[in-house]
């Protein structure tokens, strides 16, 4: 009897330690999923000296991302300035809508840097979400999870004073629409898009539209099987002197209009693969 006991209190013990490893296995699991879905986003912006208070204001219209459940949890804004104060920062959420205001006093701060640490393992897309940000100067995205997105339309549009961008890592293997992405962003002078996946994208109309101080873009690594609108796609870049787009395959597009209008200084062009 006693043997039986025994065995049995061992088996239990076995039992145990099997459930304690199984859960201890999907608790990291669960944490590293965790990891997975929290992204950060670095940014610095200029300050304007002709004002003594300024208001930047992100719009991130996440009405498809957060299935209408946007709460503060998902965000968390740090402040990286030292006189730069937690209560300069305000956090809005109205709805479906998230923004961010920052108010500062000028005196000797002549840059901003703020850090983006939130949630978005359901975004899908990030359409407008730096627009007009015109006081941005550099944003770091290499942990700005983007698995999911399939819009990046006018992501970075009218962003004049961004001259360095980070997106080396970025996953674009869902995005369909990159239109207007870079529209007006006016600095810029070089863009790294050599992992970019545009395997998926239809539209790229007006991609680098009035990039004006852009002079070198390799896009060599380029799929565009599936592309139908490369209207305006280079429109206004008039310090652009030459482009490769021997690999680009045009055989969907529809819509070439004003693909390189105001081109001032393109004089080499390789179209040989265009029909």
């Amino acid at each position: 009897m006693g043997e039986k006991v025994n065995k049995k209190n061992k088996e239990n013990r076995k039992c145990l330690f099997n459930a304690a490893t199984n859960f201890l296995s999907i608790a990291n699991d669960i944490k590293e999923q965790a990891s997975k879905e929290i992204s950060e986003i670095n940014c610095i912006y200029t300050a304007d000296k002709n004002q003594n208070e300024i208001s930047l204001l992100h719009d991130f219209n996440n009405e498809e991302d957060f299935n209408g459940n946007l709460k503060k949890e998902y965000l968390e804004v740090k402040n990286l300035n030292k006189n730069l104060f937690k209560e300069n920062i305000e956090i809005y959420v109205n709805e479906n809508k998230i923004k961010f205001e920052f108010k500062y006093k000028m005196k000797e701060l002549k840059e901003i840097k703020v850090k983006f640490t939130f949630r978005n393992r359901i975004m899908k897309k990030t359409s407008f979400m730096f627009y007009e940000c015109k006081h941005l100067k550099s944003i770091d995205l290499s942990k700005f999870n983007t698995n999911n997105v399939t819009n990046m339309s006018n992501m970075f549009r009218g962003c004049s004073s961004l001259n360095s961008i980070d997106i080396s890592k970025y996953n674009t293997y869902n995005v369909t629409d990159m239109s207007n992405m870079f529209r007006g962003c006016s600095s810029l002078k070089s863009i790294d898009l050599s992992k970019f996946n545009t395997n998926s994208v239809t539209d790229m109309s007006g991609m680098f539209s009035s990039c004006s101080s852009l002079n070198s873009i390799d896009l060599s690594k380029f799929k565009t099987n599936n592309v139908t609108n490369m209207s305006r796609m280079f429109r206004g870049c008039s310090s652009l002197k030459s482009i490769d787009l021997s690999k680009f395959n045009t055989n969907n597009v529809t819509n070439m209009s004003g693909m390189f209008s105001f081109c001032s200084s393109l004089n080499s062009i390789d179209l040989s693969s265009y029909k």
